[in-house]
C-alpha cells in the first residue's frame, strides 16, 4: 500500500449553500484514500469549535487526524468562497490562521521521510513559520509533488521559483503557467513552451497542466500527453483541481502509464464539478460507467 503525505491548508469553504470541510491538502488527500492508499495531513487547527469540527469530518472520512496540529495563537481557517454564474470559484482568505503556524515536529519529519510521496502547494508559504517548516520537510521526502495554487495576494514570485526546484513534480493550471512563465522568462511563451522553460529552468523532469474544460497535458520523458477531457453541467469548480491530482499521483505511483493515469484524472476532476463541495464520494463504479458515457 502506498503512503501519501500532504503538508498545507486545512479549512472551512463557506460556500453559499454552506461550509464544507476543504483546502487543498485535505482534498488531495482525501481523495487519494478513496482509492485505497494510506495518507496522512500534516496541518494545524485552531483550539476551537471550528477546529474540532473538522477533526470531526475528517473522522467521518476515516482520514487519520494523528498528524494534525492545535495552534493556540490562531483560529481555524475559514475561507469565503464566492461562485460565478458558470461555477467557478473566488477565495477569500484571513489571514494569519491556524495553518500559518505549522511548526515542525519529528513525528513528520519521520513520516515525510517514509512516505512514498510528499504532496504540498504555494498558500501554505505565505507566512514564515509553515514556509520554514515546508522547506525543511522537503529535505526528507523520496518524492516531491508541488500544486501549484496561487491565490492573490498570498504568493511572491521568489519563493514560488524556491518550491519549484524542490519539486519532481509540478501541476499548474494554464492561467498559472502562463502568468509565471511571462514573470520569469519575460516574454509570452505557447503552452508547450512554458512547459518547457520550467521543466529546464526548475530541473523538474514531469509537468501537468490543467486546462479547465478543455482537459488537460502530461510532460513526462520529455514527451507531451493531452487529454480533450470531459463534458459536465459545473455545479462548483471547487476540489476539482485537487481531485484531478490525487487521481492523477495515484494513478501513475501504481504504474499507470501516461495517457490512463491521465484520463482517470480528467474524468475524477470532472465528475467532483458537477457535484457540489470539494470532497464528493465516489466510487470506482461510478467513475468506469462515467468514462464509458459517450
Amino acid at each position: 500500500m502506498k503512503q501519501i503525505v500532504c503538508y498545507g491548508e486545512v479549512l472551512w469553504d463557506m460556500l453559499p449553500t454552506g461550509k464544507k470541510l476543504g483546502g487543498a491538502p485535505l482534498n488531495v488527500a482525501l481523495r487519494i484514500q478513496s482509492y485505497g492508499c494510506l495518507t496522512k495531513v500534516i496541518s494545524s487547527i485552531g483550539n476551537d469549535d471550528a477546529g474540532n469540527g473538522i477533526v470531526e469530518q475528517m473522522k467521518m472520512y476515516n482520514a487519520t487526524t494523528d498528524h494534525l496540529q492545535v495552534s493556540q495563537n490562531f483560529a481555524t481557517s475559514e475561507v469565503l468562497v464566492t461562485l460565478n454564474e458558470a461555477g467557478s470559484a473566488s477565495y477569500e482568505i484571513k489571514m494569519p490562521c491556524a495553518w500559518d503556524d505549522i511548526q515542525l515536529l519529528e513525528k513528520d519529519i519521520a513520516v515525510v521521510k517514509s512516505a512514498d510521496a510528499f504532496i504540498y502547494g504555494s498558500l501554505v508559504a505565505r507566512q514564515l513559520t509553515s514556509k520554514e517548516t515546508l522547506f525543511a520537510l522537503l529535505k526528507t521526502s523520496q518524492f516531491k509533488v508541488f500544486d501549484v495554487n496561487l491565490r492573490p495576494p498570498h504568493y511572491e514570485l521568489e519563493n514560488l521559483i524556491n518550491l519549484m526546484k524542490q519539486a519532481d513534480f509540478i501541476k499548474f493550471n494554464d492561467d498559472e503557467i502562463f502568468e509565471l512563465s511571462l514573470a520569469m522568462s519575460g516574454k509570452k511563451l505557447s503552452l508547450e513552451e512554458s512547459i518547457r522553460f520550467f521543466s529546464e529552468e526548475t530541473q523538474t523532469p514531469s509537468i501537468c497542466v490543467t486546462l479547465g474544460a478543455d482537459g488537460a497535458v502530461l510532460f513526462q520523458d520529455n514527451e507531451f500527453v493531452y487529454n480533450k477531457g470531459y463534458q459536465v453541467q459545473v455545479a462548483d469548480t471547487v476540489g476539482a483541481g485537487d481531485s484531478f491530482l490525487a487521481t492523477l499521483i495515484y494513478q501513475l505511483l501504481n504504474g499507470a502509464n501516461a495517457v490512463t493515469a491521465l484520463d482517470y484524472a480528467c474524468a475524477v476532476g470532472a465528475i467532483v464539478a458537477s457535484k457540489e463541495g470539494a470532497n464528493p464520494i465516489i466510487n470506482n463504479k461510478e467513475i468506469q460507467e462515467f468514462m464509458q458515457e459517450p
